[in-house]
């Protein structure tokens, strides 16, 4: 494999992964990094960063989907992007091997390697789950979420009452963390409001479901919070499990159990199963020989370096998600940084400053510190709950506080307007409840066009009649006309 010809031969930065890390390093880097006569480069498969914290209200509709994702080709002009997968690297020969969306695998060599790969949705081998469930980690399952949520809402309201309109209707979401209950009252948010415009269905034949295994939700919050959060969903009509867990989800009839014990809780179909219960590092990292945790982490020291036996590996860095960075305000679990877009993109501006010094000499290198102010939940339309600070808040300052705090995190200031200008337009307009057809399968109408299609049958002749008008009568019905 030879290095492909359009691309840059200077000293490389080569950034895996495009997500919170790999687009703000790229961001800080790009052109201090030119200056110097290097160029950075950046691979993934998608050509966007998705603010995976918007994806619940892309899920409702509060948001437009293309505003809650940062183009690379837009905002990294100076960064060299390709399109595919990083499949394996070579540390010390400093080569890296990539796959691109199309064409052949090559090398490609580099000075500095930074391993932002992310996670990936924790899965569990529950019979039926992959064919049934639906996850929330892309902006794709968020649009489609969006999309079957409503399909399913349209399409019961043509049904007779029974059991196959009631599974319809029935929406269920397993996980009780940050993700699954903003989903879960997102979509509920949506469900009600799209009844409220179809005369053909009442509120009471919508059912939703929340299961989580164990025996509190968000562990995010003070459990006072928490307990609040599950009365304010009950009280908006959803059923809160809770030491309870999905045994099976074959053919749409979803197996509940009771945590630990694992005794039977509940049996009943539904055609909506939403999956939140958690993410792991992407396992595409094992592949790169660095160093990894019993949780498949790379393992990285406070200054964002990858560490091996003998400590930090020159030229090797790593944040986020697939990184097992250490929390030196020692608030994380396990001593670690936990997951989330908060100390992503903070430890990716960090990681930028320590290459740059590292490298060029200019700063000096520093520890990633960072204390969480909080946390910040919406539930639809006015409703939250927060931690900022220790000051709780609920209701609509929560749900200010959640809006303000992530409209403000949203990377590059043409996309804080698109999402601001969403959330402004909705104060006036209402939710949008309309549902995308035909995304799965985007040719069928113009591939039923352009097949052949059966020639009409003739119109059979008219059987003459048996009997004679009586005489005068053709003359009676012209002059009646008739």
């Amino acid at each position: 494999m030879a290095l492909t010809p359009a691309l840059s031969d200077r000293p490389r930065v080569l950034v895996v992964g495009g997500g919170y890390v790999g687009l703000y390093v790229a961001l800080k880097l790009q052109k201090k990094v030119k200056r110097h006569g290097g160029i950075v480069t950046l691979v993934d498969p998608l050509p966007y960063m998705t603010y995976q914290p918007f994806l619940p209200e892309v899920a409702s509709g509060s948001i437009e989907a293309r505003h809650a994702v940062v183009n690379h080709r837009q905002h990294l002009q100076d960064t060299e992007l390709i399109t595919g997968r990083v499949t394996s690297i070579d540390h010390a020969a400093k080569k890296a091997v990539i796959t691109p969306a199309a064409g052949e695998a090559f090398e490609l060599d580099y000075r500095d390697v930074v391993v932002a790969a992310g996670a990936i949705t924790r899965t569990f081998p529950i019979p039926g789950l992959a064919e049934a469930g639906i996850g929330l980690k892309t902006i794709e399952e968020a649009v489609e979420l969006r999309n079957k949520v409503l399909e399913r809402i349209e399409t019961a309201s043509q049904l007779p009452a029974g059991a196959e309109r009631t599974r319809a209707l029935t929406f269920v979401g397993v996980g009780g963390g940050f993700a699954g209950i903003e989903a879960m009252t997102e979509i509920e948010d949506l469900g009600r409001a799209a009844v409220r415009k179809n005369g053909r269905l009442r509120q009471e034949d919508l059912r939703f479901v929340l299961v989580e295994a164990m025996g509190r939700i968000m562990p995010e919050v003070t459990e006072e919070q928490a307990k609040w959060v599950v009365e304010h969903m009950r009280s908006r009509g959803i059923e809160v499990m809770l030491n309870t867990s999905l045994a099976k989800a074959e053919g749409g009839v979803l197996e509940l159990i009771n945590m630990p014990d694992k005794t039977p809780a509940e049996t009943f179909e539904a055609d909506t199963l939403l999956w939140t219960a958690g993410v792991q590092a992407n396992p595409v990292a094992r592949s790169f020989g660095f160093p990894q945790d019993e949780r498949g982490r790379i393992k990285a020291d406070a200054t964002l370096q990858i560490i091996g036996e003998n400590g930090p590996i020159d030229g090797a860095w790593t944040a986020g998600d697939v990184a097992a960075v250490p929390d030196l305000t020692g608030g994380g679990v396990g001593g670690f940084c936990v997951p989330n877009a908060q100390h992503a993109i903070r430890q990716a501006k960090r990681l930028a400053k320590n290459i740059y010094a590292a490298r060029w000499g200019v700063g000096s290198v520093k520890q990633y510190k960072h204390k969480n102010l909080g946390a910040v939940a919406g539930f639809g339309l006015n409703k939250g709950v927060a931690k900022i600070m220790g000051i709780k808040l609920k209701g609509w300052p929560a749900w200010m506080a959640h809006r303000g705090y992530h409209g403000l995190a949203m990377p590059t200031v043409e996309r804080k307007i698109r999402v601001i200008s969403n959330w402004f337009w909705t104060i006036f307009l209402g939710r949008d409840t309309t549902r995308l057809a035909d995304l799965q399968t985007p040719y069928r109408q113009f591939r039923e066009a352009a097949s052949p299609q059966p020639r009409p049958q003739a119109a059979a002749a008219p059987k003459p009649a048996t009997d004679a008008p009586a005489a005068g009568s053709e003359k009676e019905l012209a002059s009646t006309g008739r």
